[in-house]
């Protein structure tokens, strides 16, 4: 009787917290799968831009041709090098339009300085003008080449480009071996960002500071050494520079002095947060251990980015070339461009800047999508594929955000460089206080720059994890950051210099490596160029991993925010590991019930066990 008395007090607490779990389970489930589509007119509006674009392209394309800035064409508009079959010569007037230049392939400007006029002609050989020599299809003054051979000759770098090409034969196979170094000595700082990472922070902490602290001394040592001097010298023989000296080094000594304090300080009253960047980083690590695909994502991001410049540049060329014939002085015609066709040239450079950062932005969905759902699932040994149900929500849900959050940046971007022309106009016209003015508005708008890019990071964490408009996610990323600012400091500060720290090293090391490979090269004549490839590959792919490194840091941060926030560890169980439950207020007792279930397994930690008192009723 007193069993079934037990029983039936226990089973109704069972059958919730296994509808509880249940519910908890599709609640976490639910916040990856359950979504709307965010900010689609945002979308809609990046679709008519790129629309309207190919509409002022096609204008251009129409009235312009690509050879016009390629090969050049002469006073009549006819391009050198081409068969120029036009039937509008009436409608633009000029008799000499629509020759035949294909036996003339070489363009050449001929500058008179007396009247200032330029004539342009298609030729067909450079040699029939003294003082021009042959480059490309075009016709350059001899000067120009005496002053690059007088120049190569002096540097001893005549025939640099053949020298380089041998060298490259000959250590072709050293090249390739400091690649896959670089790559190596990426891995093995993952590696040691995963295992050892308290280890390097600590110790770039301690250098910083013993760095300061030796500075200080020397500076003070100086100081004395120069005042010692001064004591025992009469006043009168003592110059005026040695005197300035001395409290030079007086000032900077106090200085020193100063900032060693706040830095030791800083360390001190940060030392709890320095754990938490600690753990953040062995939290990252885990998440790309489990989910090492994200590695390759900037790969993409860097092909999708060069696709776009290389596009840009080719419209730039076709929008140069365009323009309608006109008389510019007599016998004289220019293509001269109309508003459209100027408007149509900062339009391309919008939008190739629009493009950049919405690649940027999707890169960080992606990793920030993927990381969350490894960070909220409990059993991570079925993460099943994270990186493509993150890349799926991205581009069913929330391409809207990262055209919005995209375009916030690029339209920052777009202003600084119309100020840059502007004050480049302005310069010769301005006085100081213009220039003054438009440097703090250069200035205003760097900061602003930055400050928007790291908020619209933190905005797509939570537009990945939780589905929300680009505007909600940044307003609670500000939300989050703001209530933890000194833990935000820390990682930002801390974190980046480490990350930056880790691309320092492997580039360091691969120059290194390179230089004592091909010190005894025989024939190698310019050894610092394949070092200096070998760099530029490594301090790629070392920017590659941070990268992911540091969005992955950033995500883990935030959801750790959210899950203080939401959960209190028992009746709401947190979703975090038991190394950033360390670092929650008032999370002992819930250590303590995990440590007393060795049983359990690590996917069921998080889920809150019953009370021992039901346990005991039900054993009964």
């Amino acid at each position: 009787m007193g069993i079934g008395l037990s029983r039936d007090k226990v089973e109704p607490e069972l059958r919730n917290f296994q509808m509880s779990g249940s519910e908890e389970s599709a609640g976490e489930e639910s916040k990856f799968k359950n979504r709307s589509s965010t900010d689609v007119c945002f979308l809609i509006a990046l679709l008519l831009f790129l629309t309207t674009l190919i509409c002022f392209l096609g204008y251009c394309m129409l009235n312009g041709s690509i050879y016009r800035v390629i090969n050049g064409y002469d006073n009549c508009g006819n391009i050198c090098g081409k068969l120029n079959n036009f039937n509008d010569k009436k409608e633009i007037g000029a008799e000499c339009y629509g020759k035949s230049k294909i036996n003339e392939p070489y363009h050449i400007v001929l500058r008179q300085n007396s009247t200032k006029e330029i004539n342009r002609m298609c030729i067909s050989n450079c040699n029939k003008y003294d003082g021009y020599r042959k480059f490309f299809n075009r016709c350059i003054p001899t000067k120009t080449q005496t002053v690059v051979n007088t120049l190569f000759s002096k540097t001893g770098l005549k025939n640099f480009f053949t020298e380089v090409s041998e060298d490259f034969q000959i250590c072709w196979t050293e090249i390739c071996y400091l690649c896959l170094i670089a790559l190596a000595l990426s891995i093995i700082l993952l590696i040691l960002f995963r295992y050892l990472v308290g280890l390097v922070v600590w110790i770039v902490l301690l250098g910083s500071v013993a760095v300061s602290i030796i500075g200080t001394v020397v500076l003070w040592v100086l100081w004395r050494n120069s005042k010692s001097n001064h004591d025992n010298t009469p006043s009168y023989l003592i110059p005026d520079v040695d005197t300035e000296t001395s409290h030079t080094y007086l000032v900077f000594a106090i200085l020193s002095t100063i900032a060693t304090v706040i830095i030791c300080l800083i360390i001190f009253v940060m030392r709890n947060r320095i754990k938490l960047v600690v753990q953040l980083f062995e939290e990252s690590g885990k998440a790309i251990a489990a989910m090492p695909v994200l590695l390759f994502e900037p790969v993409l991001t860097f092909l999708f980015l060069a696709i776009t410049v290389s596009l840009w540049f080719y419209f730039c060329l076709w929008i140069e070339s365009a323009g309608r014939l006109t008389e510019t002085q007599p016998n004289l015609y220019q293509y001269k461009k109309d508003g459209w066709m100027k408007f149509t040239r900062w339009y391309n450079f919008f939008a190739m800047l629009w493009m950049a950062q919405f690649a940027i932005g999707c890169q960080h969905m992606i990793i920030a999508g993927a990381v969350g759902i490894w960070y909220f699932k409990r059993n991570k040994s079925a993460l099943g594929t994270p990186v493509l149900q993150s890349a799926e929500n991205l581009i069913r849900y929330h391409m809207g955000s990262v055209a919005l959050g995209s375009f916030l940046i690029a339209l920052v971007q777009f202003a600084r460089l119309l100020l840059k022309f502007v004050e480049k106009y302005l310069k010769k016209r301005e006085g100081k206080c213009a220039e003054c003015m438009l440097k703090c508005c250069n200035c205003c708008l760097y900061c602003f720059e930055k400050i928007l890019k790291y908020i619209s990071r933190n905005a797509y964490i939570q537009v990945a994890t939780h589905g929300y408009p680009f505007c909600k996610g940044g307003q609670q990323a500000f939300k989050l950051l703001s209530s933890n600012v000194l833990r935000v400091a820390a990682i930002n500060s801390v974190g980046d210099f480490v990350l930056f720290l880790g691309k320092v090293v492997v580039v360091i090391a691969t120059v290194l490596i390179g230089i004592k490979m091909l010190q005894y090269k025989d024939g190698l004549q310019h050894m610092w160029v394949p070092v200096t490839l070998a760099g530029l590959f490594a301090y790629f792919v070392a920017h590659c991993f941070m990268t992911v490194y540091e969005m992955a840091i950033d995500t883990v941060f935030l959801c750790f925010c959210e899950d203080c926030e939401h959960n209190d560890g028992e009746s709401r169980p947190y979703h975090m590991s038991r190394g950033l439950m360390e670092f929650v207020e008032n999370s002992k007792r819930t250590l303590d019930k995990r440590s007393k279930r060795p049983d359990q397994t690590e996917a069921d930690k998080n889920v809150p066990s019953i009370s021992g008192d039901m346990m005991k009723n039900f054993s009964g």
